[in-house]
């Protein structure tokens, strides 16, 4: 996925044409990326899930829930595999081919083994005995059942197989059986093949510009091994450490440059968080309010280019990337700036934090070493907006120049030792999200052939008054969907809801775009389930309640530059018309 499109970019600058069928394979080495790496998330039990599962676990119903959860998430893995499988059929009846003569019902046989491969696992992890796996397998041989004969559905209302689905899906269950599940109950009970279901996965995952996302992800993961963090972190405390609260301010921007490529402020929290938390204690930090900082700040780079979720964002609502790239530019700033901002109340206020004066040689001498680092975001910006290369070559360029500069400047990654096991964590994260966007699409797709887009439609022209009334009840509406879904996935499912109303008030497309970003980045952190909540009692040990405690004010905070960007479009569309759109 990195050498083709390297390849094509390149073939095509110097001898005018590039590698036959290079992005249609790219395309599909996506989707294979996709649904092995789900497989692999499914065996190390990382498949994305509600934080409400976090909830349970303490409680003494625990394991209980955990079955109930794995049995519904069963069932309806059990009826994507079967879905998938009726698609393979199909496109071989059909004999359509790729380049190189290659069937695509070769490359789409992925769905059904992937899907096999996670009910298996589900059923597996239900329990330590063959006894405490016995609901799951039930649920198993319930969508076995349901897969074979779809006609027991047909005519019949889907709402009580969607309770469950909700209820298993609360107890634990992953996000993208939930998705998955009651897209293939809608369709069943209205008497379409569920077939329609990983139909609508493979055409998300041919998507020309989604290799971007996974191309990306790997350039992250590459670059945060090693010292590349304590190679900029000492930048960014040489030129910000002389200031009252630098450490704090720092650690804000730090996080913000790691989440812009891994694409997850999860990533961030777990890979810098320990290295991060160490040095705000060393320098005298209050514990709430490193706590605070670092679960807050995971999320803060969502709103630079080219994080993943804008570029996603862009390929469902349909409109150009890189004017969302420009307009998420000011408004990643200020939220930038209010949490720099509250660090520097921090050490006005509280004395919080050492103090290091501003020195030439060192900050001479930081830059020289962490300049490989400091260079990819202007190299891949300069990409971009140059218009030499498309976005998914930018994103192989940016994947191909941090696997040199770790492996053979920096030798911060051997390639025998590192290089396979980095490349095996990318492909897991990857296959937890992109399972959940594959399948979300066909819930999407439902709700379109149900014209569910335009009576919510309908319904808000009745509703709401005007526009302000709609960017608040907006602002309510993603805030709640933040804590409960990842980015992701709500991209998915609620940005076709959303736009037609938008456009239907008048507010600008990118302006819409940014304000939907701003908001999920708001509701990692809201309570009582907000992601990064739980991912930071996870790594700094520290009691889910403090937690939430310590990361009230950056929720204020946050909440708000959600604001600001809400009602002063300006901040969006401004940049975006001084330097003309796409």
């Amino acid at each position: 996925m990195v050498l083709l499109p390297l390849v094509e970019a390149v073939g095509r600058k110097l001898f005018g044409v590039g590698v036959p069928g290079s992005s249609v394979f790219v395309q599909h080495l996506t989707l294979w990326v996709a649904f092995l790496g789900a497989a692999l998330a499914a065996r190390e039990g990382k498949l994305l899930a509600l934080a409400t599962g976090e909830l349970f676990k303490k409680m003494r119903i625990g394991g209980a829930l955990k079955s109930l959860g794995n049995a519904v998430a069963a069932a309806a893995t059990v009826l994507l595999a079967r879905a998938s499988l009726d698609l393979v059929i199909l496109e071989r009846e059909a004999a359509t081919e790729l380049p190189l003569s290659v069937p695509i019902w070769v490359a789409l046989s992925v769905l059904p083994i992937s899907f096999t491969l996670i009910a298996a696992r589900l059923v597996g992890s239900s329990a330590a005995s063959w006894r405490g796996r016995i609901p799951a397998l039930v649920g198993l041989t319930a969508g076995l059942v349901i897969g074979h004969y779809p006609q027991l559905l047909e005519g019949h209302t889907a709402w009580p197989g969607l309770i469950l689905i909700l209820i298993g899906t609360l107890a634990g269950g992953p996000i993208f059986a939930a998705l998955g599940g009651a897209a293939i109950l809608l369709f069943l009970a209205e008497g379409v093949p569920a077939a329609a279901v990983p139909a609508e996965t493979y055409r998300l995952a041919v998507s020309p510009t989604l290799p971007a996302i996974p191309l990306f992800t790997l350039a992250g993961f590459l670059v945060a091994q090693g010292d590349a963090s304590k190679r900029l972190l000492r930048v960014f405390r040489a030129f910000l450490g002389w200031l009252p609260g630098g450490t704090a301010i720092v650690v804000a921007v730090l996080c913000a440059f790691f989440t812009v490529f891994t694409g997850g402020s999860g990533v961030t929290i777990l890979a810098l968080g320990g290295l991060l938390f160490k040095a705000m204690q060393s320098d005298g930090y209050r514990e709430n309010f490193s706590l605070g900082l670092l679960t807050g700040s995971g999320s803060l780079g969502l709103l630079f280019a080219p994080a993943l979720p804008l570029i996603l964002y862009g390929i469902v609502a349909e409109i150009p990337i890189r004017d969302l790239f420009l307009g998420g530019l000011v408004p990643g700033v200020l939220m930038l700036s209010l949490v720099a901002g509250w660090g520097l109340w921090e050490g006005l206020r509280r004395g919080g934090g050492k103090r290091q004066a501003f020195a030439w040689r060192e900050t001479g001498a930081a830059l020289w070493i962490a300049k490989w680092e400091i260079a990819l975001p202007f190299l891949v910006l300069g990409a971009i907006f140059s218009g030499l290369a498309t976005l998914v070559e930018v994103a192989a360029m940016t994947a191909f120049y941090a696997f040199v500069v770790q492996s053979f400047v920096h030798r911060d990654l051997g390639l025998r030792k590192d290089l396979f096991r980095v490349m095996g964590e990318c492909v897991v994260l990857l296959g937890g999200i992109l399972i959940i966007l594959g399948v979300a699409m066909g819930l999407t797709n439902y709700f379109v052939d149900a014209q569910i887009p335009d009576r919510v439609l309908a319904w808000g022209k009745e509703s709401i008054a005007s526009p302000l009334l709609f960017l608040l009840a907006l602002n309510i509406f993603l805030l709640i969907v933040g804590c409960l879904m990842d980015i992701f996935s709500a991209i998915i499912v609620v940005v076709p809801l959303i736009v037609p109303m938008g456009l239907a008030f008048g507010i600008d497309p990118i302006h819409l775009g940014i304000i939907f970003v701003a908001n999920l980045e708001l509701g990692y952190l809201t309570p009582p389930v907000g992601l990064n909540l739980f991912l930071a009692s996870y790594r700094f040990e520290r009691p889910i309640l403090q937690i939430w405690r310590a990361a009230i004010p950056m929720l204020v905070i946050l909440g708000i530059g959600v604001l600001l960007i809400t009602y002063v479009p300006w901040l969006t569309l401004g940049l975006l018309e001084w330097v003309g759109r796409e």
